[in-house]
């Protein structure tokens, strides 16, 4: 899960990096106020969605008079926000973040990242901030240093020191730069973080170290023990469709296809939407239903995907251990009486009673496309596909 910057910075803040002081608005009215509550100008006026690359789209400047600062944000206020990270589509824009400006002399990059290959955490930093950490690594590969912290031991005097002067800090910098290392491993680890980014980290032309601006990601498996974490998501930044799967147990994920796909196991649902693209098809999105799906949970997973618009044909593909057949079978029939399904349906299904599901499907009188096996039900899902797009 993903949180605004504001309270990323507010996580860092508490855990000691300094960031600029700033207030939260949720109305034009209300951004002028909180830059009069900073006192003397200037001011910057961001935009509080989920990506990166705000400034390059729009979404961040410089005002001088709280009347600029009301008027920038009545602009931003209900639109969508297009960057490179969102798509054409956005983001929706219900808060606006007013920071005091800073007196920028050098910017720099630090990230703190699960890695999951060494089992570490890795912080990656560079002496060349404010850009994405993709377009570093692919322009100046160079100039990323990276350290491997082990989590039983956690980060070392030594490494804060090399980290610093690596990034050219001087004199009292270096110090400064270890107790911001220090505060962002503590929050990273303090709060089942996932990753938590610095970018850019500021040094102003007095020689201080100030964050102006912050990401955090959080692992959702740790949100019974982090429900301060969790009172944090912002659902309007996310997409619907996975928001109602998660909320009933499913595994969602939205592509830009138009085959839905309802499966259970993530290994057989990557190999049905690979299976798909190699039948001359596009998945609309990735479905587990998991283990143990009952006929209710079948009939939620079919309206998921019936809620994508592009979804023109639903491919079901079981193989079932733990799963069913014949309760899959029974969901399908009762998707088509509860969820009003009007695109063809291809259904695969293989395992644990699978004889009795496959009698569920033949008897229930609906148009159901069978198949044996996957490459078949794949093709038989493309060549749906075509035949209404004929028609």
């Amino acid at each position: 899960m993903d949180i605004h910057e504001y309270q990323a910075k507010e996580i860092l803040a508490r855990s000691g990096v300094p960031v600029p002081r700033g207030g939260l608005a949720y109305s034009p009215e209300q951004a002028a106020f909180r830059a009069r509550e900073l006192g003397e100008g200037p001011w910057v006026v961001k935009a509080q969605i989920h990506s990166g690359g705000r400034g390059e789209a729009g979404g961040v400047k410089l005002v001088h008079t709280p009347e600029e600062a009301s008027a920038y944000a009545q602009s931003l206020f209900g639109r969508n926000l297009a960057t490179r990270q969102t798509g054409p589509g956005g983001k929706p824009v219900f808060r606006v973040w007013v920071e005091e400006a800073t007196d920028i002399a050098r910017e720099i990059y630090l990230g703190f990242v699960l890695d999951r290959k060494s089992e570490r955490v890795m912080i990656v930093a560079s002496g060349h901030g404010g850009m994405e950490i993709e377009q570093l690594s692919e322009e100046d590969p160079e100039s990323l240093i990276r350290q491997t912290v082990d989590p039983a031991v956690g980060i070392t005097p030594f490494q804060c020191r090399e980290l610093a002067f690596a990034l050219g800090m001087e004199g009292e910098q270096v110090a400064a730069c270890c107790r911001i290392l220090n505060a962002c491993y503590r929050a990273f680890r303090d709060h089942d973080a996932t990753m938590v980014e610095i970018n850019p980290l500021c040094v102003t032309g007095e020689g201080r170290l100030i964050a102006l601006d912050a990401k955090m990601s959080f692992d959702s498996n740790a949100f019974f023990r982090r429900p301060e974490i969790a009172a944090l998501r912002d659902r309007s930044q996310e997409d619907p469709r996975e928001c109602t799967a998660q909320d009933n147990g499913l595994a969602y994920v939205g592509l830009d296809g138009t085959i839905g796909c309802i499966i259970n196991g993530a290994g057989l649902a990557m190999a049905t939407m690979d299976m798909i693209k190699l039948s001359g098809g596009e998945p609309a999105n990735f479905l587990d239903i998991g283990g143990g799906a009952s006929p209710e949970r079948v009939v939620t997973a079919f309206r998921t995907v019936l809620a994508d618009p592009k979804v023109q044909v639903i491919l079901v593909n079981i193989f079932a251990g733990i799963n069913r057949c014949d309760w899959v079978a029974a969901g399908i029939v009762k998707a088509f009486r509860e969820a009003n399904v009007t695109v063809p349906v291809v259904v695969r299904l293989s395992g644990t009673n699978v004889e009795e599901g496959q009698r569920i499907i033949r008897e229930s009188g609906l148009a159901l496309v069978t198949a044996d096996t996957l490459a078949d039900a794949a093709a038989k899902a493309v060549a749906a596909l075509r035949s209404e797009a004929a028609a």
